[in-house]
């Protein structure tokens, strides 16, 4: 899977499949300038092997102590909580201003139960969206809209790049280090050679066909690279008729412009326009394949995270 919360339940399932006793923690609550999300996962097994991050390192050798005294005694759920104020925050490591809350329960049927993670995982095979609920007191967790710690895990990323280009060769693993799924979509076949994307299985349909089946939806990003109308316009009309969470094209704010044109004449109104980022990636006076799929990345990264800047 590609979400790095759900590779860890599912190393946490594997390890409980094979007879050891696990622990997950979950950052149920942040403060201030905390150093991971909300809902991130540390796994911990009875041994104290682990996978995941809460803390990215600053508190894990304490969370990893009581994983292990929770799995020894066979106690309930227990909630820690670390801050910069924190005589034992300091001596694991959090000094990075913030407050984080951290929610311990063992892997089993009266805790996060191994039948939901088999959830998760069919889910992110079917791009399907999940929330989870927990009550932090008795460390229950179950398929619910809503209660007292509520964890939703969306449909795995995907990125649709139209243009087997050499900014995509660049992308590709860009995006593959982010934990995205890519498909690379061109027919012409000069381009779309096997020996150029090794390891990926490219698509050589036309995008809106390619399109159709793929089927954009919420956690979906479709980068046009060809500076093609023939198959940029047909890729961005099919994308902006979906709920893709990014769509982008390459090209100067001239060609862009035209491009506007041409995709309203079509029926889009400029509102629906908008959504289409171009020319395509962060300004960071990229001036390279590689630097210009990075700013690209990065782009689709802040649109994920919610954090892009509204257009003027």
């Amino acid at each position: 899977m590609a979400d790095d919360d759900l590779q860890t339940l599912t190393k946490a399932k594997a390890w409980y499949d094979a007879g050891h006793k696990v622990a997950l923690a979950t950052v149920i609550a942040t403060w201030g300038s905390a150093p991971r999300r909300q809902g991130a996962h540390l796994a911990i097994r009875e041994d104290g092997l682990f996978e995941g991050s809460v803390s990215g390192g600053c508190v894990e050798s304490d969370v990893i102590t009581e994983a292990k005294e929770l799995l020894e005694t066979g106690s309930g759920a227990r909630t820690l909580e670390y801050g910069v104020a924190d005589e034992t925050a300091w001596r694991v490591g959090l000094a990075c201003g913030g407050r984080i809350e951290i929610l311990v329960q063992r892997l089993e049927d009266d805790g996060f139960s191994p039948a939901l993670i088999t959830l998760l995982e069919h889910a992110a095979t079917t791009g399907e969206a999940i929330t989870l609920a927990t009550e932090p007191a008795t460390g229950l967790t179950i398929e619910a809209p809503e209660g007292p710690f509520v964890r939703p895990y969306p449909p795995p990323r995907r990125l649709a790049i139209i243009g087997a280009v050499h900014i995509a060769q660049s992308l590709v693993p860009f995006a593959q280090a982010l934990g995205i799924a890519v498909t690379v979509i061109d027919p012409r076949g000069l381009f779309a050679a096997d020996a150029r994307f090794a390891g990926l299985d490219l698509d050589r349909r036309w995008p809106d066909e390619a399109l159709a089946e793929w089927r954009p939806n919420a956690a979906s990003a479709v980068v046009a690279l060809t500076h093609d109308p023939k198959l940029d316009d047909v890729a961005l009309a099919a994308a902006l008729r979906s709920p893709a969470y990014y769509i982008a094209a390459l090209g100067s704010r001239k060609n862009h412009g035209n491009r506007r044109e041409r995709l309203a004449a079509q029926g889009f109104d400029s509102a629906v326009l908008d959504r289409i980022h171009g020319p395509a990636g962060l300004a960071i006076g990229a001036a390279n394949p590689p630097e210009i799929a990075l700013s690209i990345a990065a782009q689709m990264t802040a649109a994920w995270r919610g954090a892009l800047v509204p257009k003027a």
